[in-house]
């Protein structure tokens, strides 16, 4: 969340931000629910203080019966001040976690998710000498895919995934593991793309795949509930990505200066509900109740939190110039950035199957937003305690990453040509 301090000052930028990100706020019953709770707070340290007067008094013998009433009235008082102070507090935290982040001033103001802007295209459409097939015809035909038998089993919008499909699967993970756990390869990255960062690489990490519903709401990624799963009869929810519990896993920690940037790199089975889709959604496993992915998340100093985001984005570029499948950048605008981010960037791979871009990747930076909540700090060199900036970023969504290469890889006899980069992950195989 955003430090009232900072909307005390920027009340009137506060509201346009949060307007420009579609969200409806009121800054000024905030601020005077700020007010409000600032009062009270003086009013009970008053009454405290002449408490406290009234204990010194009564030190070394037993209180007069003035005494004894005064410490009565203001105990009375206290209470009723206190009582009205927990009211406010509760209506003042509520509204202020509904303030959205401030989007840089590099991000566009828009309305909709189409008024993103594309920066980049790489590679080129391939231009098949056959019809292309969608990746669910393929997979089904080829026993990769069964969806009918996970329905009968779980409901719809689940499947098993099998053989070669799942091997594909294995390499992906793989190949992304090896990559970013490589120094000489981040190294590589960052100067390719022209970034002065540490070249610390991933830590690889197995996260849990459920959150406490405090935990979740700190990180601002469990609205809206009702694409959340929530396990009855305990207060854990499963979580949506991985960059949800490695994000939240180092909350009230200090880190030094010196342990920073750290990155991690998730894998993680992920749950949502997922409802309103339709269409070409709904075929194969393009969008599903579950699904696996690849998170970085990265807690760096607010000196470094943008080219930490420039540093992940780069690192998107490559693992799937790798893969040699095309895709375009698009810079997010104010709208479709979300609640807790300061910019975002998508990327989108192109899907023959569907004879469009989809959406494949994704890239935020909170700034210090999350951490506020989380109380994620790091004593700075100079010995200032400062909050950390959080990063994360989409490796690859392991799911939609597997029909990219299946449509982008098909032959006209139903096989797959593999990636050359995933080749020795699948014992020198080039063909599925």
């Amino acid at each position: 969340m955003l430090d009232i301090r900072f909307i005390r000052e920027n009340s009137e930028a506060v509201q346009i931000n949060a307007k420009n990100k579609g969200y409806d706020v009121d800054v000024t019953s905030l601020l005077q629910l700020d007010s409000s709770r600032r009062e009270l707070q003086t009013q009970i340290d008053d009454l405290r203080a002449k408490r406290n007067d009234i204990v010194a008094q009564t030190k070394g013998g037993r209180p007069t019966d003035e005494l004894i009433a005064q410490g009565k009235a203001i105990k009375d008082q206290l209470f009723g001040v206190e009582e009205k102070f927990k009211e406010v507090d509760v209506n003042f935290m509520t509204l202020l976690k509904k303030v959205p982040n401030m989007a840089l001033a590099s991000v566009s103001v828009g309305s909709t998710e189409d008024e993103n802007v594309v920066t980049k295209t790489v590679g080129s459409p391939k231009q098949f000498g056959f019809k292309p097939r969608n990746h669910a015809d393929i997979a089904i035909e080829r026993g990769w895919i069964d969806k009918e038998r996970a329905a009968k089993v779980v409901g719809s919008r689940f499947a098993y995934i099998k053989g070669d499909l799942v091997k594909l699967q294995m390499s992906i993970v793989q190949f992304v593991i090896n990559t970013l756990s490589d120094e000489e390869k981040i190294a590589e990255i960052a100067k390719n793309a022209g970034l002065d960062v540490s070249t610390k690489p991933l830590t690889p990490i197995l996260p849990p795949l459920m959150i406490r519903t405090d935990m979740y709401d700190s990180m601002d990624r469990l609205e809206p509930r009702d694409e959340r799963y929530k396990i009855e009869g305990d207060d854990l929810w499963l979580q949506g990505s991985a960059e949800h519990v490695l994000g939240s896993m180092h909350a009230d920690e200090i880190f030094n200066e010196s342990d920073l940037p750290l990155r991690y790199l998730g894998y993680a089975t992920s749950f949502r509900r997922e409802a309103g889709t339709y269409g070409k959604d709904m075929e194969g496993i393009f969008r599903m109740h579950q699904f696996d992915k690849l998170e970085m998340e990265s807690f760096t100093t607010a000196d470094d939190g943008h080219k930490e985001h420039l540093l992940f984005v780069a690192i998107q570029e490559y693992l799937l110039t790798q893969l040699g499948l095309p895709y375009r950048v698009l810079e997010k605008c104010t709208f479709d950035i979300g609640k807790p981010n300061a910019c975002g960037v998508d990327m989108e791979t192109w899907l023959p199957g569907q004879d469009k871009y989809r959406e494949t990747h994704t890239a935020d930076y909170m700034t210090d937003y999350q951490a506020r909540r989380l109380n994620t700090r790091v004593r700075r060199e100079s010995g200032n305690l400062e909050l950390i900036h959080t990063n994360d970023a989409t490796a690859f969504a392991v799911g939609r990453i597997m029909i990219a290469i299946i449509e982008n890889g098909q032959t006209v006899d139903g096989k797959v040509n593999v990636p050359g980069a995933l080749q020795p992950y699948l014992g020198g195989r080039t063909v599925l």
